[in-house]
């Protein structure tokens, strides 16, 4: 696995991954009416170019032969502690690559002088920040194209601040 800095020829692959991630992963836990209004399929390529565009993104990748590049995850940051996006393809799930692509967003942050980290996590994702040092601040519940989601919103202190 290789992890690089994002470019913008990575955004439809991206949106993709997301879509996969979020119907294939996240079905045990929200309803396909939510899975749709949170992931609508096919995905709107040039809102996630615009989505992708303020953030700072790492990519997860892996060589195959006769195949090129396939992507296995992503993560996306912004420079004040926000982890907006972490997924990974639901063939990469439980292997190490958001464990990997998580650890690499934190030490950039680390060294941008950052004190804390904060996301929104889905009730899949919940158990991952947890086992990263997250803790829940607050359940809430966001309305998505008619739908509601359940997420958390978590929070870790870094370096000394632990």
């Amino acid at each position: 696995m290789h992890i690089r800095p994002y470019t913008p020829s990575d955004a439809v692959a991206i949106a993709q991954l997301f879509t996969d991630a979020v119907h294939g992963l996240a079905a045990s836990h929200y309803d396909a009416v939510q899975r749709e209004a949170w992931a609508p399929r096919p995905p709107d390529f040039d809102q996630w170019k615009a989505r992708l565009e303020p953030l700072q993104i790492l990519v997860a990748q892996e060589e195959r032969k006769g195949e090129g590049a396939l992507l296995l995850g992503f993560v996306g940051y912004e420079t004040n502690g926000h982890i907006d996006l972490l997924f990974t393809s639901p063939a990469a799930a439980r292997q190490g690559v958001a464990s990997q692509l998580y650890g690499r967003a934190e030490t950039a942050l680390s060294a941008l002088g950052v004190q804390r980290c904060f996301t929104e996590a889905s009730l899949v994702s919940r158990l991952f920040f947890e086992r990263q040092g997250y803790g829940v601040q607050e359940e809430q519940c966001v309305e998505r194209r008619g739908a509601l989601l359940r997420r958390f919103a978590m929070t870790k202190m870094l370096g000394s601040g632990v």
